[in-house]
Order: C-alpha cells, then structure tokens, then sequence
C-alpha cells in the first residue's frame, strides 16, 4: 500500500517538476548571458593619466539586467583631462541623471565608448582624434563615493563590454621589461 501512495505521489509530483525546470529553462534561454566579445586593440592611450589606478573593474553581468559593474573605474582628479581612446565620432555629449556623459563612436568598428562624470569639451557630432581632449573629470559623483574618477564604459550594439580590451597588452602591463647595465658588480667566474 505504502509503495502504491509513493509511487502515485511521485507520478503527480514529477510532471510539475519537469513543467517548472522547463519554463525556467526557457526563460533563462530567452535572456543569456551575452557571449565574449572580441575587441581590436586600438587605444594607445588610458583616458586619463598615463597609468591610472583601476578602483572597480570589469564585472559582467550573468543576465542582459543581472547585477555587476558595466565597465572600469579609473582613479582621476576632479577637473583632470578625459581624453579618446581612439578615433571616432561624438554620438552624446550632455548630461544623463544629474552627471556629464561623452560617448565616441569608434571609427571603423561597432563599438562606442563612454566617459562618465565629465564636462564635456566637443559637441554630438564632432570627429574626435585619438588623445583629443574630450571632457574633464567632474568633481566627486555618487559613483566612487567620495573619490573623483571616470567610469570608463564600451558597447557593442547593447552588449556592454569591457573596455580594457581596447588597450594593447603592453599598455595595461606597464611595457615589457629591459634589462640595464649593472656597473661595479664583477663577471662570475667561469
């Protein structure tokens, strides 16, 4: 008997299972993860400084409106210079919540990058060279808290990427090592 209620217990349960797995299956399949993308190495520049401190950086999100951080942070003083990582064209300058925004669309790509808070220093429309000043870094922001910075942002399409990938390698690692003379240490002996 006991088998008998079990087994009529598991056939009704087993559907209902199946049925919410699969609706979350197709739910989750309607909204996935966006997959990597591949970014051309074209900035020979950081934004701002020449070697600014990353104080949050890249952290996609699992879902199109998941949690995470759509871009870097890069430590900068209020009233530095922001400039273009690469050429492109300005396809926003203005303010978006109360916070100066410029966003370049980057010639011969997809993608468009974004510099947040800024005073923007060009106008929509306006070609940009790489390393031309675009904007200087607004006093602090509810960004970074109380710290002064630039949230350094990249989009392909509506696919947020991160924009670390538009610097080359020797760039984001401080250039390769060199070997200097080391004077008054003797020759080992052979």
């Amino acid at each position: 008997m006991r088998r008998t209620m079990w087994w009529a217990g598991a056939t009704m349960v087993l559907p209902l299972l199946l049925a919410v797995t699969g609706a979350w299956a197709l739910a989750w399949a309607a909204d996935p993860p966006p997959p990597p993308a591949t970014v051309p190495a074209i900035g020979r520049a950081w934004p701002v400084g020449v070697r600014p401190p990353v104080l949050r950086g890249w952290e996609p999100p699992a879902t199109v409106y998941g949690p995470g951080h759509r871009g870097v942070d890069l430590g900068a003083a209020a009233g530095a210079e922001v400039r273009a990582v690469a050429a492109g064209r300005v396809s926003f300058a203005g303010r978006v919540a109360g916070r100066g925004v410029v966003s370049v669309r980057l010639a011969g790509t997809d993608l468009r990058t974004t510099y947040e808070p800024v005073t923007a220093k060009v106008k929509k429309g306006e070609e940009v060279a790489m390393g031309q000043v675009v904007g200087t870094v607004e006093p602090q922001g509810a960004h970074c808290g109380a710290r002064a910075c630039v949230h350094w942002g990249l989009l392909r399409g509506d696919v947020y990427v991160n924009p670390l990938l538009l610097l080359p390698p020797w760039l984001l690692n401080g250039g390769p090592s060199r070997l200097l003379p080391v004077l008054g240490v003797p020759l080992p002996e052979k």
